[in-house]
């Protein structure tokens, strides 16, 4: 049996037929197609999704940001549902790049369908097309060669027979998930084929639960009972394997204190027991402190970038193991390790059988009780600092945080806001704390919002976004009124990029270009720039309003909850007023050679820092 269609109408076919099962729980993968049309698209996919009204299209302001917002949807489904993008070739397509990379760097399933140069080339050069003396098997689309988990060029209208069932593998895989990329060249859109119809039927994709080697597993326990000071490092894989309850079973029957990476935070609520809070760079003084000491460190779910390892600094005893439970072989491996390839939920199930009736000393539970005592107060401190008018970022945080529900989401990504907030954010149920800073991208938060919420759409998302990443990228706001998905969204506004302001400063540069203020003799040193956020923000349909005090910030965030549209607070805030770092240090090299004293200090003290970097081998 076959079924004639064109190739861009096979593909939606069978886009809409994949299915995913995981613990007897199965659903459909896609939740549809976010596009903008063009030359390169629009006679092709354009035409199948106009002709299939069952597979949803939703129409976006910007390419990248669509792809921001089919990772937010990812990430708040524990990557269980995904979403397509399609564009036309050209600068539509390498818009999508960034998305890609920050997609691939997280390992949230995103599919790009960009439409490619024509196939068989008699017209060519045609719009938009890069052209090489090279060779002519080359389009803009090679850009997401490395930025993608898989990537194909579909030359004749057959081939996504194959390449369909490929792109899902990878999509679906724990291990392997990111930016799926599938150059559609716009002529193959258009042609038609005889499709088998076994290729539409209905296929579900089986989210297995990958169990660690029984040996391995015996080992860790092993050193796990051996240890006099372990510490747990939460990351991303404890939320994607749904494994939080288990993680705060195991931590509560061993008394094994537990960090919390960026993408790990929410693992346990900020109130277990065992929680310390964030781990590394950004991390609280309990955490670091016993990082640092700990004669065992088991990872799970977790990369180790420079932020959680606080670039080779956080774990100093000379006598540390590390055990990584990781579905990532790559992962698993890192720091040494001794490596348990599995699933989190399975390994920790089957870990805490193994270590059943062990627990850490008296003396080693009392220091982490300590520590959550300390760091509860310093958050209390900082929620109530009383800073100002213009109040601190701190106060902003807090305010947000007191108002939120247990089950709301707060979506953050770039600036000095993931900083604090991994810090301070007192996290209440799994998903609720929603930050990209695998890539930290500027631009991320409000699309991403639009993602959550058309993926959950009955919780609330409040959307964290500094002035700088906001005016990068806020007309998704006019998407997010198209679409009936509210978001709150908090523009904090400091005049400029306050985040690597700080780090200029802290680098002896003075903050240089990182001001938004009117050139003046030559330099960007005249009157500070006003931009009306509030209404920006009204031009693109939200409602908005300013605030000035945490109190009428709590009262504008509370009146949101009337509102049936997205709502825009914003918020000044004194950009000099930080939230402290505790017991972390972070490698950003500084000139070896300057003029400027106070490069040369800062020189002196990243020698200091530097020296204790250490490798794990």
């Amino acid at each position: 049996m076959t079924r004639r269609l064109t190739m861009a109408q096979a593909a939606i076919e069978f886009l809409k037929n994949q299915h995913v099962e995981r613990d007897g729980k199965r659903h459909r993968f896609f939740g549809g197609c976010f596009g903008i049309f063009g030359h390169g698209n629009v006679a092709g996919l354009g035409q199948a999704l106009h002709q299939d009204k069952s597979f949803p299209y939703y129409l976006c302001r910007n390419e990248q940001a669509m792809v921001h917002t089919a990772a937010g949807y990812a990430k708040v489904s524990n990557r269980l549902r995904a979403l397509a993008c399609t564009t036309s070739i050209g600068p539509g397509a390498t818009n999508m790049v960034t998305g890609a990379a920050a997609a691939t760097i997280n390992r949230l399933p995103v599919l790009l369908l960009p439409g490619d140069i024509f196939a068989r080339r008699n017209v060519a050069p045609v719009l938009q097309q890069l052209e090489s003396g090279r060779t002519q098997d080359i389009s803009v689309n090679d850009c997401f060669k490395p930025v993608s988990k898989y990537w194909d060029r579909i030359q004749r209208p057959e081939q996504i027979v194959t390449a369909l069932p490929e792109a899902m593998r990878v999509l679906t895989s724990p291990a392997e998930t990111g930016a799926v990329t599938l150059g559609m060249p716009q002529d193959v859109q258009a042609e038609a084929f005889d499709y088998p119809q076994a290729l539409f039927r209905e296929r579900v994709w089986p989210i297995q639960r990958q169990r660690g080697d029984a040996r391995a597993l015996e080992r860790a326990a092993a050193w796990i009972r051996d240890a006099k000071a372990p510490l747990i490092v939460a990351g991303g894989g404890v939320l994607y394997s749904e494994a939080c309850g288990s993680l705060a079973d195991f931590a509560a029957s061993t008394g094994m204190p537990v960090a919390e990476t960026q993408a790990g935070k929410g693992a346990l609520r900020f109130d277990h027991a065992q929680a310390l809070g964030a781990m590394g760079v950004t991390g609280t003084p309990g955490a670091n402190v016993l990082g640092r000491e700990a004669d065992l460190v088991i990872g799970i779910g977790t990369r180790y970038s420079d932020f959680t390892s606080a670039s080779k600094t956080a774990f100093q005893n000379p006598a540390v193991r590390f055990v990584n439970i990781n579905v990532a072989e790559f992962d698993a491996f890192k720091h040494a390790a001794l490596p348990v390839v599995a699933d989190a939920k399975a390994a920790l199930d089957e870990l805490s059988i193994l270590v059943s009736g062990w627990r850490v000393s008296a003396d080693y539970e009392k220091r982490i009780r300590r520590y959550r005592d300390i760091w509860e107060r310093e958050v209390d401190r900082i929620y109530g600092l009383g800073h100002g008018p213009p109040i601190s970022q701190g106060e902003v945080i807090g305010t947000v945080n007191e108002v939120a529900g247990d089950r709301d989401v707060v979506v953050c990504a770039a600036g000095s806001m993931p900083g604090d907030m991994h810090k301070l954010w007192r996290t209440k149920s799994p998903t609720s704390y929603h930050m990209e800073y695998g890539y930290s991208t500027m631009g991320y938060e409000i699309a991403a919002g639009l993602g959550i919420k058309m993926a959950e759409p009955d919780r609330e998302v409040y959307v964290m976004v500094g002035d700088g990443s906001y005016l990068m990228m806020a007309q998704e706001i006019a998407t997010s009124v198209q679409e009936g998905a509210k978001l709150n969204i908090v523009v904090v506004d400091n005049h400029g990029f306050a985040s690597i302001g700080g780090l200029s400063e802290a680098c002896g540069n003075e903050g240089f270009g990182t001001h938004y203020r009117c050139r003046n003799n030559g330099q960007l040193a005249g009157r500070l720039v006003g931009v009306d956020f509030v209404e920006n923000a009204r031009s693109l349909g939200a409602e908005a309003c300013r605030a000035t005090t945490p109190a009428e910030l709590e009262d504008a965030l509370r009146s949101m909850s009337g509102h049936a549209r997205t709502s825009v607070v914003v918020v000044e805030t004194d950009r000099t007023e930080n939230v402290p770092s505790y017991e972390s240090w972070w490698d950003v090299p500084i000139a070896e050679v300057s003029e400027v004293r106070a490069v040369q200090s800062a020189r002196d003290a990243w020698r200091v820092g530097r020296a204790k970097e250490r490798d794990h081998l």
